[in-house]
């Protein structure tokens, strides 16, 4: 656990200053609307992040495909690093404008960081944003 803490808080600060990702979610970021709370209440984070990027879900699908490491995959519990894209997977059945409302949009990615090197993770997620994201980066 204590890996899967340490690598997820490092994607998680990657991820947020990509200039490919539009916001991220995780309460070990100072950005998150409840990282006071969850400095008062926990003694660390997890590996599960939230993230959009830039675009919609053509980029998602395109981000998705381009990953190596990482493994698409509903369930988000192994060892292993996994992604989701919710709006074609998870939460495909609940209608575009109510997922929207929940704040849900079509770019949104979930990842569970596993135990693979920190630097792999982070390089394949640099490698597919790039590639799925036209933002003057590639």
């Amino acid at each position: 656990m204590r890996e899967h803490m340490r690598s997820g808080l490092a994607v998680a600060r990657f991820l947020e200053s990509h200039p490919c990702v539009a916001k991220v979610l995780h309460p070990g970021l100072p950005s998150h609307p409840q990282h006071d709370l969850a400095l008062k209440q926990t003694s660390g984070f997890s590996g599960m992040i939230t993230f959009c990027l830039k675009g919609g879900l053509p980029e998602a699908t395109v981000f998705t495909k381009n990953l190596k490491i990482f493994v698409l995959a509903e369930s988000l519990g192994g060892f292993e690093s996994l992604a989701e894209i919710p709006a074609l997977m998870t939460h495909a059945s609940i209608p575009k404008e109510h997922r929207e409302k929940l704040g849900m949009s079509d770019a949104m990615i979930r990842l569970s960081v596993g135990l693979e090197t920190t630097e792999d993770l982070i390089d394949d997620l640099d490698r597919a944003l790039r590639q799925a994201v036209n933002v003057g980066t590639n």
